[in-house]
């Protein structure tokens, strides 16, 4: 399959902020028996042995970013439809985009799980594929999309994205170090499907009525089995660019190693305090190749391919000009294909958990909890900051409903729990919709739910 820029800038951006991203539930962080507090903190363990049910031990959907799905569709005259309709003015269009528009989508695909008593404490058997999405751009290039060439001059760079994608095989033991502290591990054996890192440091556009003008800087780095970039070859300079890239292939793009560390301290001399501490996802995957597509420097050309005439009745008039040029978007950069520079290593993104919890001692059936979660992850970290509420009050079910506040704005969640023998289901959202189409797709860019079965023993 050929992937071409145009389709990467543009539905990239719009299937980012419509893509569903499945995610431990922060909200149900202090609970006791959500069973899968140990991807949080691998210090936390189970009262009860469980097997997931395949790949609906748990399930979210959800969606992170300040660019919302509704600052890019619009209705009009009863259909929706995208920014790009003449009948959605540009003015009403560039109100809601900021000058710089983070979108990420992360999925955490669990295909199977397990958990059970041995070895001087709770053990977990996990099988997940993670996937992550994340995409920045500057709101000059959605003004672009919109106006067509109708300014002189555009700056059009930072734009980066970062792709990664791969499966895990993790093995957890948490134990009890003292009556006090309790600790735990997490080990991951990665195998890398898939990694994508774009990063447009530069695009100035100066358009004239002749010609047009254009200053680049970027690079694209690719591992993925079987892949290769796409040429062709700009008409007006003789030379040879990328113009997308060719995905025929799958397989196994690389090995890695991850762990996950965590410990729970609870005071004796303070009754009903606990605090915890845990970092997830410290490790690396050596991936087998790097495709590497760049302008090598600052790239400047000039090309008279587009002429533009300011009769808006002309053949060439900006708006019959643009609709051949943004088809043609692939072009803008001129990367080179540098080829396959051999194997790279990369990490894979750090989270932080922080917590502190406080059971009311005249009803140890009621808890508060605060919790920091923040993912570190260079231009794209962000960071949550929750308090909730979490009820037990009987053996089989307990809740919890919380308040967060962080990168992402203001937002409230909630997660119900039933555990029986023999069944395990929970429900939840750690972010809610603010406004759902009539299909039932957030307009937002911060959602997030999740829902599991698993079968308890």
């Amino acid at each position: 399959m050929k992937i071409n820029h145009k389709h990467m800038l543009l539905a990239g951006a719009m299937a980012l902020s419509a893509t569903a991203v499945a995610q431990n539930s922060l909200t149900g962080y202090f609970l006791p028996d959500y069973t899968y507090r140990y991807k949080m903190n691998p210090a936390y363990g189970n009262s009860k042995n469980f097997v997931s049910m395949p790949g609906l031990g748990d399930f979210g959907v959800g969606l992170q970013g300040d660019l919302d799905v509704r600052d890019l569709l619009y209705n009009v005259n009863g259909r929706t439809t995208t920014f790009l309709n003449p009948n959605v003015s540009a003015d009403e269009v560039m109100a809601n985009i900021n000058d710089d528009n983070r979108l990420g989508v992360r999925a955490d695909i669990q295909v199977m799980a397990a958990g059970f008593e041995a070895f001087g404490g709770y053990n977990t058997v996990t099988l997940d594929v993670p996937v992550s999405a994340l995409v920045k751009v500057p709101g000059s290039l959605f003004r672009m999309l919109k106006e067509g060439f109708s300014n002189s001059t555009y700056d059009i760079g930072r734009v980066s994205a970062d792709v990664l994608a791969h499966t895990d095989l993790s093995f957890n033991h948490s134990r009890d170090l003292t009556d006090e502290i309790r600790i735990g591990a997490t080990l991951k054996l990665i195998a890398g499907v898939g990694r994508a890192k774009v990063d447009m440091r530069n695009a100035d556009l100066m358009l004239g009525e002749d010609a047009w003008r254009i200053i680049t800087d970027g690079e694209i780095n690719l591992s993925l089995n079987g892949a290769s970039f796409e040429t062709d070859v700009n008409e007006d300079t003789g030379r040879r660019y990328i113009s997308g890239v060719n995905t025929d292939g799958s397989g196994i793009s690389g090995f890695g190693l991850g762990v996950d560390l965590g410990a729970v301290y609870s005071p004796k001399f303070i009754d009903g305090l606990s605090v915890s501490a845990a970092v997830t996802d410290l490790g690396f995957i050596s991936w087998n190749n790097n495709l590497v597509g760049s302008t090598n420097g600052r790239n400047e050309f000039t090309s008279d391919k587009y002429t533009f005439n300011v009769d808006g009745d002309a053949p060439n008039s900006f708006k019959n000009e643009w609709e051949v040029m943004k088809n043609d978007l692939e072009s803008l950069y001129q990367l080179t294909d540098n080829g396959d520079t051999g194997s790279i290593t990369t990490g894979l993104g750090a989270t932080v958990n922080i917590g502190g919890e406080y059971t009311l001692p005249m009803y140890k059936a009621l808890s508060f909890g605060l919790l920091n979660s923040t993912r570190i992850q260079g231009e794209y970290t962000c960071t949550d900051f929750r308090l909730s509420a979490n009820w037990a009050p009987c053996g089989i079910f307990d809740a919890a409903v919380s308040l967060g506040a962080g990168t992402w704005g203001v937002n409230m969640g909630w997660l119900l729990n039933l555990h029986m023998t023999g069944l395990n289901l929970f429900a939840g959202m750690d972010t809610l919709p603010t406004k759902m189409s009539k299909q039932f797709v957030p307009l937002g860019s911060r959602y997030a739910a999740n829902f599991g079965v698993n079968f308890l023993f």
